[in-house]
């Protein structure tokens, strides 16, 4: 795990962990890291050392096994004290340590950097520098918020810190981050002559001498006092409170910044224990880290079946959604043949493709040659010609069953018979679709999110004829765009619009109940949405949810039963024509410059109650009614539990502070949240009722998690 290495009284300690994917913190490279610089401390004939990588990165942070299902505050101390108060003798040593970044140093990683005395950078455009423990609910645990702001001061540390930031090795040298950037094949030479020629005059940090003052104004400052005042409000409206990770660390900052470095590092060491140990830190860790980790592995992919390599793919439709499949694709180097009925049409979705690329280029994060590679690997047309060697044609037109029949036949007349045919409906059964195919075991529900390129969940949806060849392949080729796949079983609406949908339907059911629509925004966004339900019900567009309601009623007939939302519907749609934002206005009104209110005749249509309901009732229903969904999800096998919670994180923004939506209900308390479910139903209604599934792991002390 460390490669430790003398040469003329300089060590060179050089991380290599084998056993994992990249150089990580656990047990065994502590510990053997441990050894080496206690060696480099206690032997008289080595006079310094650089520490480095013989892999391509650096140290990307610690070995989550570690904290994972911690429950302990004790043994969470011990895990970050240990390598804290080593990275303290480290800097305290009297012998010069210089760290050697070759490639990317995140978390635990740029501690290792902070807690030597000089850190020369090689000039990599792939390293990242940074501390972005706050995106898995921790903070830095080895001294990274005690360190940082006493070393580029506060006014650049604390953005570093509680947004997680993590920035390229030129901005580190701007910031003080990094005290060198070197050409790469430069670096250890130039380590070994700064040891050589500057180390032992360096080997006093500067918070250990006397009279030291934070750079740009101590914790006790004007300015710095307006810091953290600035950071304070802002810090609420960004965590919604759920996230308690940003506020320790602005704690931990300003309390230790107040005191010598070492009783810093203690408030630094028993701010990180509450978080490890915290139900958030748990939820994130487990579902950001863990699971989304496994869904991007593959791990729930068919086995037996040989991986498959992409080079060219179809696209019918060039719309918003075919347009921005036809992007990422051809970002991911596969050739795209974009169709839609007319060539204009198919050239206007290439031209969406170029707009993206074009900024890109504006902004100098891609380079002129390189979009023009991208865009020409998209062809866009109007016949069906070109689909003669295509891998998968992805089928992205209008949710009407009709038009997706017609373009199905045409297409497959077109299509090798070993391609997969995927749909992108978002609602309709992929049994209902396939039955218009002449290859049912290949044909397979790719549902992608909007805005494509920004979004990065792909629901595999399995018919009942689907092979499981098919799911395998269609997961490889999610893969090879760059997104992250999970696989449910077919039904209507699926597992994410299904569940999704409650969110904003009872977002409406509310509105009808009489509640004040900007109590129903105000919840949403206090529970940690993106958005609230009826902003989020305008940006999808009434128009198309009103759809979806009438071919589910015609699809269903006489056994359909009528939504708590139905009436909300009907009334903005059909009878006051507010069909969303892209047809000027639904709940909102939106003005020219983008900015948006609550449209003021929504009390006139909806009166509202006399006696509001508390806040805490709304975000109840808004959010228990997710889980609750999800929960008959799992019952009736639709999706397992991890890919559900996977799903509600990345397909609609679910709080990752509460693990997604069937986290939530073992955060809650799976007895608990069955008892309040029941209070729920007594007063709203029987879609509030717990499923049988959620009544039985209650009974037995199960979690939902199991499931």
């Amino acid at each position: 795990m460390i490669d430790l290495s003398i040469d003329g009284g300089i060590a060179t300690i050089s991380f290599h962990v084998a056993d994992r994917p990249m150089n990580v913190l656990n047990d065994g490279s502590i510990a053997a890291f441990e050894a080496a610089a206690r060696k480099v401390m206690t032997d008289p004939a080595i006079k310094g050392a650089i520490i480095t990588s013989s892999r391509p990165e650096f140290v990307v942070g610690a070995d989550l096994e570690t904290l994972r299902g911690i429950t302990d505050p004790a043994k969470a101390m011990a895990v970050s004290g240990r390598l804290s108060y080593l990275f303290r003798e480290i800097e305290k040593s009297g012998k010069p340590f210089v760290a050697a970044i070759n490639g990317s140093a995140l978390g635990g990683g740029y501690e290792i950097c902070l807690a030597c005395h000089y850190r020369i950078a090689a000039d990599n455009p792939r390293t990242q520098i940074g501390l972005p423990e706050v995106t898995l609910g921790l903070l830095p645990g080895a001294g990274g918020t005690q360190r940082l702001p006493r070393m580029i001061g506060l006014k650049n540390a604390l953005p570093m810190l509680i947004d997680g930031r993590k920035i390229g090795v030129g901005k580190a040298k701007e910031l003080g981050m990094v005290d060198e950037v070197v050409p790469a094949g430069e670096l250890m030479s130039r380590a070994r002559q700064w040891l050589g020629v500057e180390g032992a005059a360096n080997v006093v940090k500067p918070w250990d001498k006397k009279g030291f003052r934070l750079p740009g104004g101590n914790v006790q400052s004007p300015p710095s006092w307006q810091l953290f005042m600035g950071a304070a409000a802002a810090l609420r409206g960004k965590t919604a409170g759920i996230y308690p990770a940003p506020a320790a660390i602005m704690e931990s900052v300003y309390d230790g910044c107040h005191v010598d470095i070492d009783a810093g590092l203690k408030i630094e060491n028993r701010q990180f224990a509450r978080l490890a140990v915290s139900p958030e830190a748990q939820n994130m860790i487990r579902t950001l880290f863990f699971a989304i980790g496994d869904a991007n592995k593959l791990v729930g992919r068919p086995a037996g079946v040989a991986a498959q390599t992409y080079r060219k793919i179809g696209v019918l439709g060039a719309g918003m959604m075919g347009a921005g499949i036809a992007h990422v694709a051809a970002e991911a180097g596969l050739e795209v043949v974009l169709i839609d009925q007319t060539k204009a049409a198919a050239e206007k979705g290439k031209g969406y493709s170029a707009s993206l690329l074009d900024k890109q280029v504006k902004q100098g994060r891609l380079s002129p040659d390189k979009r023009d590679a991208i865009l020409g690997r998209i062809t866009p047309t109007e016949t069906y010609d070109l689909l003669g060697d295509a891998d998968i044609v992805i089928e992205a037109v209008f949710e009407d069953r009709v038009v997706k029949e017609q373009v199905t036949r045409a297409a497959e007349k077109r299509l090798p018979a070993t391609a997969l045919f995927a749909s992108n409906t978002s609602t309709l059964p992929i049994t209902g679709l396939a039955e218009t195919s002449q290859r049912p075991a290949n044909f397979v529900g790719l549902h992608f999110f909007s805005p494509v390129d920004r979004m990065p969940l792909v629901e595999v949806i399995r018919g009942r004829k689907t092979s499981e060849e098919t799911i395998a392949r269609a997961m490889d080729f999610v893969k090879a765009i760059r997104k992250t796949p999970i696989v449910v079983n077919d039904g209507r609406a699926f597992y994410t619009s299904r569940v999704f949908g409650t969110y904003v339907y009872e977002g409406m059911a509310l509105l009808n109940d009489g509640v004040n629509p900007s109590l129903i925004e105000r919840a949403g966004t206090n529970a940690g949405m993106p958005v609230g339900p009826l902003a989020l019900m305008d940006e999808i567009s009434l128009e198309l949810m009103h759809k979806v309601m009438r071919q589910t009623e015609a699809d269903l007939g006489s056994a359909y039963r009528p939504q708590p939302q139905d009436p909300v519907l009907v009334k903005m749609v059909e009878g006051l024509g507010r069909l969303g934002r892209k047809s000027d206005g639904g709940f909102y009104d939106y003005a020219t410059d983008g900015s948006k209110r609550l449209w003021p005749e929504l009390a006139t249509h909806f009166p509202r109650l006399r006696e509001q309901p508390s806040l805490e009732e709304v975000k109840k229903r808004l959010m228990y009614i997710q889980s609750i969904e999800a929960s008959r999800c799992l019952e009736e096998k639709i999706v397992n539990a991890r890919d559900a919670d996977v799903g509600s994180i990345l397909g609609w923004g679910f709080p990752a502070a509460l693990g997604g939506v069937v986290s939530q209900v073992d955060t809650i308390g799976i007895a608990r949240f069955v008892a309040e479910c029941d209070q729920l139903a007594q007063l709203y209604g029987a879609r509030f009722m717990p499923p049988q599934n959620l009544r039985d792991r209650a009974a037995r002390g199960e979690t939902l998690r199991a499931a």
